[in-house]
Protein backbone atom coordinates (compact mmCIF):
# COMPACT_ATOMS: atom_id res chain seq x y z
CA UNK A 1 0.00 0.00 0.00
CA UNK A 2 1.17 3.18 -0.84
CA UNK A 3 1.71 5.67 2.04
CA UNK A 4 -0.35 8.59 2.85
CA UNK A 5 2.54 11.15 2.03
CA UNK A 6 3.42 9.97 -1.31
CA UNK A 7 -0.30 9.29 -2.72
CA UNK A 8 -0.74 12.96 -1.44
CA UNK A 9 1.77 14.66 -3.00
CA UNK A 10 -0.37 15.60 -6.02
CA UNK A 11 -2.21 18.01 -3.57
CA UNK A 12 1.30 19.94 -2.68
CA UNK A 13 2.62 21.48 -5.88
CA UNK A 14 2.49 25.16 -5.21
CA UNK A 15 0.27 27.40 -6.98
CA UNK A 16 3.42 29.78 -7.89
CA UNK A 17 4.41 27.22 -9.82
CA UNK A 18 1.43 27.78 -12.67
CA UNK A 19 3.39 31.38 -12.82
CA UNK A 20 5.57 32.55 -15.54
CA UNK A 21 7.70 36.30 -15.04
CA UNK A 22 9.72 38.35 -16.82
CA UNK A 23 13.37 39.03 -16.28
CA UNK A 24 14.71 39.86 -13.01
CA UNK A 25 13.21 42.88 -11.12
CA UNK A 26 9.85 43.15 -13.40
CA UNK A 27 6.76 42.80 -12.61
CA UNK A 28 5.32 39.27 -13.74
CA UNK A 29 3.51 39.00 -16.74
CA UNK A 30 0.63 37.03 -16.64
CA UNK A 31 -1.64 35.97 -19.43
CA UNK A 32 -5.76 35.15 -18.88
CA UNK A 33 -4.85 31.66 -19.19
CA UNK A 34 -2.50 31.12 -15.61
CA UNK A 35 -4.44 33.25 -14.26
CA UNK A 36 -7.60 30.96 -14.57
CA UNK A 37 -5.13 28.11 -13.75
CA UNK A 38 -4.14 29.64 -10.73
CA UNK A 39 -7.20 30.65 -9.44
CA UNK A 40 -8.42 26.83 -10.16
CA UNK A 41 -5.58 25.28 -7.98
CA UNK A 42 -6.13 28.07 -5.25
CA UNK A 43 -9.79 27.37 -4.84
CA UNK A 44 -9.13 23.16 -4.97
CA UNK A 45 -6.61 23.93 -2.43
CA UNK A 46 -8.65 25.83 -0.09
CA UNK A 47 -11.18 23.05 -0.84
CA UNK A 48 -9.53 20.79 -0.07
CA UNK A 49 -7.54 22.40 3.06
CA UNK A 50 -11.15 20.21 4.97
CA UNK A 51 -11.15 17.14 2.91
CA UNK A 52 -13.80 15.24 5.13
CA UNK A 53 -16.67 13.24 4.07
CA UNK A 54 -18.98 14.83 3.15
CA UNK A 55 -21.86 15.01 5.76
CA UNK A 56 -20.06 12.79 8.31
CA UNK A 57 -18.13 13.33 11.57
CA UNK A 58 -15.04 14.26 10.21
CA UNK A 59 -13.77 13.62 13.73
CA UNK A 60 -14.46 9.73 12.74
CA UNK A 61 -12.14 9.69 10.07
CA UNK A 62 -8.31 10.15 9.16
CA UNK A 63 -7.51 10.57 5.25
CA UNK A 64 -6.07 7.64 3.75
CA UNK A 65 -5.92 8.92 0.22
CA UNK A 66 -7.00 12.00 -1.86
CA UNK A 67 -6.54 12.88 -5.46
CA UNK A 68 -7.44 16.54 -6.19
CA UNK A 69 -6.03 15.94 -10.21
CA UNK A 70 -3.81 18.25 -10.34
CA UNK A 71 -1.90 15.95 -12.74
CA UNK A 72 -1.82 12.35 -13.74
CA UNK A 73 0.37 10.25 -11.75
CA UNK A 74 1.50 6.70 -13.16
CA UNK A 75 3.15 5.84 -9.18
CA UNK A 76 -0.63 6.09 -8.71
CA UNK A 77 -2.73 5.22 -10.71
CA UNK A 78 -3.01 2.03 -13.75
CA UNK A 79 -4.44 2.99 -17.53
CA UNK A 80 -5.88 -0.35 -17.73
CA UNK A 81 -7.34 -3.27 -15.44
CA UNK A 82 -5.45 -5.99 -15.48
CA UNK A 83 -6.58 -8.83 -17.33
CA UNK A 84 -6.01 -6.13 -20.28
CA UNK A 85 -3.48 -4.21 -22.28
CA UNK A 86 -3.35 0.03 -22.31
CA UNK A 87 -5.09 0.57 -25.35
CA UNK A 88 -2.72 3.07 -27.10
CA UNK A 89 -6.12 5.31 -28.15
CA UNK A 90 -5.84 8.09 -25.75
CA UNK A 91 -9.35 9.11 -24.73
CA UNK A 92 -8.27 10.35 -21.00
CA UNK A 93 -6.40 12.83 -19.40
CA UNK A 94 -6.01 15.45 -16.10
CA UNK A 95 -6.83 18.87 -17.27
CA UNK A 96 -8.26 21.87 -15.20
CA UNK A 97 -8.25 20.15 -11.85
CA UNK A 98 -10.05 17.01 -13.07
CA UNK A 99 -10.07 13.42 -14.36
CA UNK A 100 -10.92 13.23 -18.04
CA UNK A 101 -12.43 10.19 -19.54
CA UNK A 102 -14.04 10.28 -22.55
CA UNK A 103 -15.88 7.99 -25.38
CA UNK A 104 -13.75 7.32 -28.46
CA UNK A 105 -13.55 5.28 -30.96
CA UNK A 106 -9.59 3.40 -31.53
CA UNK A 107 -7.88 2.19 -34.67
CA UNK A 108 -10.33 -0.27 -35.68
CA UNK A 109 -13.32 1.70 -35.43
CA UNK A 110 -14.64 0.90 -32.24
CA UNK A 111 -15.54 2.32 -29.19
CA UNK A 112 -13.37 1.16 -26.16
CA UNK A 113 -13.11 0.68 -22.33
CA UNK A 114 -10.71 2.57 -20.12
CA UNK A 115 -10.14 1.59 -16.63
CA UNK A 116 -7.83 3.96 -14.25
CA UNK A 117 -7.15 2.28 -10.95
CA UNK A 118 -5.22 1.64 -8.47
CA UNK A 119 -4.29 -1.97 -8.19
CA UNK A 120 -1.08 -3.28 -7.21
CA UNK A 121 -0.51 0.48 -5.47
CA UNK A 122 -3.46 1.50 -2.99
CA UNK A 123 -5.80 -0.76 -1.12
CA UNK A 124 -7.49 -0.62 2.08
CA UNK A 125 -9.91 -2.42 4.11
CA UNK A 126 -13.47 -0.75 5.19
CA UNK A 127 -13.53 3.15 5.17
CA UNK A 128 -15.16 5.57 3.68
CA UNK A 129 -14.96 6.73 0.42
CA UNK A 130 -16.13 9.38 -2.29
CA UNK A 131 -16.12 10.89 -5.55
CA UNK A 132 -17.60 14.17 -6.71
CA UNK A 133 -18.26 13.37 -10.86
CA UNK A 134 -20.36 14.59 -13.49
CA UNK A 135 -21.31 11.89 -16.25
CA UNK A 136 -21.15 11.44 -20.01
CA UNK A 137 -24.04 10.96 -22.07
CA UNK A 138 -24.45 8.48 -25.22
CA UNK A 139 -26.07 5.47 -25.91
CA UNK A 140 -23.46 2.99 -24.56
CA UNK A 141 -21.79 5.02 -22.05
CA UNK A 142 -21.36 3.30 -18.75
CA UNK A 143 -19.27 5.17 -16.06
CA UNK A 144 -18.37 3.52 -12.88
CA UNK A 145 -16.87 4.05 -9.68
CA UNK A 146 -16.30 0.78 -8.07
CA UNK A 147 -13.82 -0.98 -4.80
CA UNK A 148 -12.72 -4.01 -6.25
CA UNK A 149 -9.47 -7.08 -6.06
CA UNK A 150 -9.11 -10.21 -7.53
CA UNK A 151 -7.18 -12.51 -4.61
CA UNK A 152 -6.93 -16.05 -6.43
CA UNK A 153 -10.32 -17.00 -8.09
CA UNK A 154 -12.39 -14.86 -5.75
CA UNK A 155 -13.91 -11.23 -6.83
CA UNK A 156 -15.16 -9.38 -4.23
CA UNK A 157 -16.30 -5.76 -5.34
CA UNK A 158 -18.56 -3.05 -4.05
CA UNK A 159 -20.11 -0.56 -6.82
CA UNK A 160 -20.76 2.59 -5.75
CA UNK A 161 -21.99 4.32 -8.89
CA UNK A 162 -22.62 2.81 -12.16
CA UNK A 163 -24.94 4.52 -14.79
CA UNK A 164 -26.23 3.27 -18.36
CA UNK A 165 -27.40 6.44 -19.88
CA UNK A 166 -28.66 4.33 -22.62
CA UNK A 167 -30.92 2.27 -20.54
CA UNK A 168 -34.69 1.66 -20.04
CA UNK A 169 -36.27 4.76 -17.85
CA UNK A 170 -35.20 5.44 -15.27
CA UNK A 171 -32.12 4.84 -15.87
CA UNK A 172 -31.78 7.53 -18.93
CA UNK A 173 -33.40 10.14 -21.14
CA UNK A 174 -33.05 10.66 -24.60
CA UNK A 175 -33.07 14.59 -25.05
CA UNK A 176 -34.37 16.64 -28.00
CA UNK A 177 -31.16 16.20 -29.99
CA UNK A 178 -31.62 12.42 -29.38
CA UNK A 179 -28.62 12.06 -27.27
CA UNK A 180 -29.27 9.53 -24.54
CA UNK A 181 -28.27 11.35 -20.75
CA UNK A 182 -27.91 9.52 -17.36
CA UNK A 183 -30.75 10.05 -14.64
CA UNK A 184 -30.43 7.27 -12.34
CA UNK A 185 -27.29 4.71 -11.43
CA UNK A 186 -27.22 1.70 -9.17
CA UNK A 187 -25.20 0.55 -6.60
CA UNK A 188 -24.11 -3.28 -5.97
CA UNK A 189 -22.08 -5.60 -3.39
CA UNK A 190 -20.77 -8.67 -4.43
CA UNK A 191 -19.32 -11.24 -1.85
CA UNK A 192 -17.87 -12.54 -5.63
CA UNK A 193 -18.55 -13.26 -8.88
CA UNK A 194 -21.58 -14.11 -9.89
CA UNK A 195 -22.82 -13.87 -5.51
CA UNK A 196 -24.81 -10.83 -5.47
CA UNK A 197 -25.20 -9.29 -1.38
CA UNK A 198 -27.34 -6.42 -2.79
CA UNK A 199 -28.14 -3.85 -5.01
CA UNK A 200 -30.25 -0.95 -5.54
CA UNK A 201 -31.15 1.66 -8.82
CA UNK A 202 -31.70 4.78 -7.61
CA UNK A 203 -33.55 7.25 -9.37
CA UNK A 204 -32.01 10.43 -8.90
CA UNK A 205 -34.39 12.56 -10.90
CA UNK A 206 -31.53 14.25 -12.53
CA UNK A 207 -29.28 15.02 -15.42
CA UNK A 208 -26.25 13.72 -14.23
CA UNK A 209 -24.37 14.82 -17.19
CA UNK A 210 -25.47 18.04 -16.25
CA UNK A 211 -23.30 18.66 -13.44
CA UNK A 212 -21.34 17.50 -10.44
CA UNK A 213 -22.39 14.95 -7.60
CA UNK A 214 -21.22 13.08 -5.08
CA UNK A 215 -21.29 9.43 -4.85
CA UNK A 216 -20.00 7.61 -1.54
CA UNK A 217 -19.94 4.79 0.45
CA UNK A 218 -19.36 4.39 3.89
CA UNK A 219 -17.84 0.19 4.24
CA UNK A 220 -18.12 -1.28 7.77
CA UNK A 221 -17.57 -4.79 8.21
CA UNK A 222 -21.02 -5.78 8.42
CA UNK A 223 -22.40 -3.69 5.89
CA UNK A 224 -22.33 -0.93 3.57
CA UNK A 225 -24.07 2.07 3.34
CA UNK A 226 -24.16 4.44 0.12
CA UNK A 227 -24.66 8.01 -0.36
CA UNK A 228 -25.83 10.51 -3.09
CA UNK A 229 -24.68 14.10 -2.39
CA UNK A 230 -24.51 13.57 1.16
CA UNK A 231 -28.13 11.64 1.84
CA UNK A 232 -27.84 7.98 2.62
CA UNK A 233 -29.79 6.16 -0.02
CA UNK A 234 -29.32 2.35 0.65
CA UNK A 235 -27.69 -0.10 2.67
CA UNK A 236 -26.20 -4.02 2.04
CA UNK A 237 -26.25 -6.27 5.26
CA UNK A 238 -23.38 -8.04 3.72
CA UNK A 239 -19.75 -9.23 5.66
CA UNK A 240 -17.03 -7.35 3.03
CA UNK A 241 -13.32 -8.36 4.71
CA UNK A 242 -11.04 -8.05 1.90
CA UNK A 243 -8.70 -4.99 1.11
CA UNK A 244 -9.99 -3.69 -2.20
CA UNK A 245 -8.14 -1.30 -4.47
CA UNK A 246 -10.25 1.78 -6.37
CA UNK A 247 -11.68 1.75 -9.94
CA UNK A 248 -12.85 4.41 -12.13
CA UNK A 249 -13.81 3.61 -15.40
CA UNK A 250 -15.49 4.52 -18.60
CA UNK A 251 -17.05 1.01 -20.15
CA UNK A 252 -19.65 0.67 -23.28
CA UNK A 253 -22.04 -1.92 -22.93
CA UNK A 254 -24.47 -3.25 -20.37
CA UNK A 255 -27.79 -2.08 -19.34
CA UNK A 256 -27.02 1.20 -21.66
CA UNK A 257 -26.88 -0.97 -25.23
CA UNK A 258 -23.72 -0.43 -27.49
CA UNK A 259 -22.78 2.48 -28.08
CA UNK A 260 -23.57 4.70 -32.10
CA UNK A 261 -24.12 7.70 -33.93
CA UNK A 262 -25.80 9.35 -31.67
CA UNK A 263 -22.52 8.63 -28.40
CA UNK A 264 -20.63 11.96 -28.45
CA UNK A 265 -17.31 11.37 -29.08
CA UNK A 266 -14.52 13.57 -27.73
CA UNK A 267 -13.16 15.70 -24.57
CA UNK A 268 -15.81 17.41 -24.44
CA UNK A 269 -18.28 14.78 -23.34
CA UNK A 270 -16.14 13.26 -20.60
CA UNK A 271 -16.72 11.22 -17.38
CA UNK A 272 -14.75 14.34 -15.43
CA UNK A 273 -13.73 13.02 -11.64
CA UNK A 274 -13.46 16.24 -9.68
CA UNK A 275 -11.73 14.28 -6.83
CA UNK A 276 -11.56 10.62 -5.06
CA UNK A 277 -10.91 10.44 -1.55
CA UNK A 278 -10.88 7.45 1.24
CA UNK A 279 -11.00 7.73 5.13
CA UNK A 280 -10.20 5.11 7.29
CA UNK A 281 -12.18 4.87 10.49
CA UNK A 282 -10.24 6.23 13.60
CA UNK A 283 -11.23 3.84 15.83
CA UNK A 284 -9.95 1.50 13.55
CA UNK A 285 -6.68 2.31 11.85
CA UNK A 286 -4.64 -0.63 10.27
Amino acid sequence: MLKTKAVLRAATFSVCATLSVTACGQEPAFDERTLMAAKTLAAKKKESSSRTPFGQKAEDYVLTFADEFDRYDPAVWNDHIWYEKSNPTRNYTVEGGKLKIWPQRDATGKFFNRTIDTDGKFEQRYGYFEIEAKLPRGKGTWPAFWLFAHPGNRRPEIDVMEAYAGGVDPWGFVDADGVARPRAYGVTVWYDEGAQAGKLQYDTGKDLSAGFHKYAVKWEPHQQTFYFDGKPIHTVKAAINDKLYLMLDLWFGSSSGDPDETTPQGKSNSFEINYIRAWQFRHHME
